[in-house]
């Protein structure tokens, strides 16, 4: 017998974010994650997904993925310190640290699992984290797990960042003080400024911690933004994701051989969680070498990002100041924001509406992730279905 207490929580829990236009619909997939997609029968022009290389989909990685499963299984069969390390493994994170410049590379079996793995390892209640406040919420959570005092500073704001990095290393209080931000911020697509962040680091002795998800493979010629602007020597923590752009499932953290050596022995997801599959490895693998062989698919996300923005921003949509493929449509209103999202999948569009909590509250907006895989001729029809919904719903 379920109990009544539960019980009166979650409906009323769940009857208020429906009334607010904040409940959350899961669609899923009749179809692999690609440039169309199909939902219920129907076919759409797919701008949500976070595959921007088109990589989820590739037959070089089905080819390799296939291989591995015939030759090693399906599963690693043990967490890392036991049995669980396969020489996959090491060849992963051998490539990783190649692809990200760095002396060696620990792979986890997400990213989200990276922020809560290699910030508590390194971080405790003597420390403080200056947090910038847009930052993803593994990078939240993880600075919560580690119990260090957290020190958020506005969004992107070089000032309150040096005036609090300042004050917190005159205090004399923490033995160490990082800062943390996202490379790319994934809800408006602008990039943070590395270099003044280097720049306050080294003047206040600070850790340095680039959680880079939506920027390997988009940046730097597919490198990252560390690598995009120089400073792949001047940050102590470069975490990844294997699930955007490299198009399976995962994450990393690169860095300093000792740093990594660390995290092998005390980071707990590491410790205490089985490793990723075979298949899953060997197409992480074959990924990365596509990516640094040639920048054919960095180049063509690039063109379909600059594409789409430009046909949105003429119709008059709100699109912030993205510097990345990334395409939000800030509609506001969170209830106008899934109704649009609605109309869209109703014409062809699969665009899904994002608010709050996941954006401030008054924010809501449609989040368009153009990838290589879109053709121009998908993106121009998506294009007129916005320009048709947008004046339908007096958006535009």
């Amino acid at each position: 017998m379920s109990s009544n207490v539960l019980d009166q929580f979650l409906q009323h829990h769940l009857d208020d974010l429906k009334g607010k236009g904040l409940y959350n619909v899961i669609d899923p997939l009749e179809s692999p994650n690609g440039s169309k997609i199909k939902i219920n029968g129907k076919e759409l022009i797919n701008l949500s997904s976070n595959n921007y290389l088109g990589l989820a989909t590739d037959e070089r990685l089905k080819e390799v993925a296939t291989k591995a499963i015939e030759e090693f299984g399906v599963g690693a069969g043990a967490v890392r310190t036991i049995n669980g390390t396969l020489s996959l493994h090491t060849k992963l994170e051998d490539t990783i640290a190649k692809f990200k410049h760095t002396e060696a590379a620990i792979a986890y079996q997400s990213g989200f699992n990276c922020n809560m793995a290699a910030i508590s390892a390194v971080m405790d209640k003597n420390d403080a984290i200056l947090s910038d406040e847009l930052n993803h919420a593994s990078i939240i959570d993880g600075c919560r797990l580690s119990k260090a005092k957290i020190i958020r500073f506005n969004h992107s704001d070089m000032d309150d960042l040096r005036a609090k990095a300042k004050a917190a290393k005159e205090s004399g209080q923490y033995n160490k003080i990082m800062v943390i931000t996202d490379g790319v911020f994934s809800m408006d697509g602008d990039v943070a400024k590395l270099p003044e962040i280097v720049e306050i680091a080294e003047e206040f002795d600070l850790i340095t911690y680039v959680d880079d998800a939506h920027g390997s493979g988009v940046l730097g010629k597919g490198a990252g933004t560390v690598k995009h602007f120089g400073l792949s020597d001047k940050v102590d923590f470069q975490i990844g994701t294997l699930s955007k752009a490299i198009g399976v499932v995962g994450g990393y953290v690169a860095g300093k051989q000792e740093l990594i050596d660390w995290l092998k022995v005390r980071s707990r997801p590491f410790l205490f969680s089985t490793s990723l599959p075979p298949a899953d490895i060997a197409a992480c693998i074959r990924s990365l070498e596509i990516l640094m062989e040639s920048t054919e698919l960095h180049d063509r996300l690039w063109e379909n990002g600059d594409y789409l923005k430009k046909g949105l921003k003429d119709l008059g949509f709100n699109i912030g100041d993205s510097e990345t493929p990334i395409t939000p449509c800030i509609i506001g209103d969170e209830t106008l924001t899934q109704t649009f999202s609605k109309r869209l999948y109703e014409e062809g569009v699969y665009a899904k509406s994002i608010v709050f909590p996941t954006v401030p509250q008054g924010t809501g907006r449609v989040r368009n992730m153009p990838t290589a895989a879109h053709t121009k001729e998908m993106l121009d029809e998506a294009i007129s279905i916005y320009e048709k919904v947008g004046k339908e719903l007096n958006i535009i």
